[in-house]
């Protein structure tokens, strides 16, 4: 499962956690993430079904990311299916994280 960004939603351990009921996992989760982003996350806020998930929890910063909302609001599966690829969002957000700039290449260069 593709993020609307790029990201594997099934690598992410909000996604893992969530499908596997795993609160020593979502436990791990918000403690590191507490400390990358400077945030109180609790355990309880690390649940998720993934990014383009329509039916299941989105975590919190998912219902807010600006690249998701555009991608929503375009009806794209993801930003690799978008004729302005890659915006400023997206290639700001490449930098943080290479690992999605190759997956929607990827999906670019397949014609899917």
């Amino acid at each position: 499962m593709i993020s609307v960004c790029g990201l594997v939603c099934t690598q992410c351990p909000a996604f893992e956690a969530t499908r596997d009921n795993d609160h020593a996992k979502r436990k791990e989760t918000a403690e590191k993430w507490s400390k990358a982003f400077k945030s109180e996350i609790k355990p309880e806020q690390v649940n998720c079904t993934g990014c383009v998930s329509t039916a299941g929890p989105v975590f919190s910063y998912c219902q807010v990311c600006e690249i998701r909302k555009c991608g929503q609001g375009r009806k794209l599966k993801n930003c690799a299916e978008c004729p302005e690829y890659a915006c400023a969002k997206l290639t700001g957000f490449f930098a943080m994280a290479p690992e999605a700039q190759k997956n929607l290449e990827a999906i670019r260069a397949s014609g899917k």
